[in-house]
């Protein structure tokens, strides 16, 4: 790989970078940082219905499954990088063949080529 298209692709691995650390922060800051009585507005002392707090339960295990998701991403953001320092990105770590260009335009954190990646989801989940 080029110098030009390493460039290229390093600059999508940290634009999407800043994108996931600007979403997390803004799902910590809407989500996780509000009790339910402040979201709503409630300054009073009668204490919430327990529909209320089901539904605030609800929305930070949804928020926490987001920050999760994207806290993968970021690590594979990250592994990205690593393997640009070691002259190793753009090859499959799979059959070490190269990944084409269209797969790295498309996910430039990829890791296997599109066929070794098929074959790792084939497998599913390790336990």
């Amino acid at each position: 790989m080029n110098k030009r298209d390493m460039k290229k692709y390093k600059e999508k691995l940290l634009d999407k970078k800043e994108q996931i650390v600007r979403s997390l922060k803004q799902i910590e800051d809407e989500t996780l940082n509000k009790s339910q009585r402040d979201q709503s507005g409630d300054l009073s002392a009668y204490s919430l219905h327990m529909a209320d707090v089901g539904t605030d339960n609800f929305d930070r295990e949804f928020a926490l499954g987001l920050m999760s998701n994207e806290q993968n991403i970021l690590y594979e953001i990250d592994e990205a990088m690593q393997r640009m320092e070691n002259g190793s990105y753009g090859k499959c770590e799979t059959c070490e063949c190269d990944i084409s260009e269209k797969r790295l335009e498309a996910l430039p954190s990829a890791s296997n080529c599109r066929a070794c990646q098929e074959k790792v989801e084939k497998k599913g989940p390790k336990a």
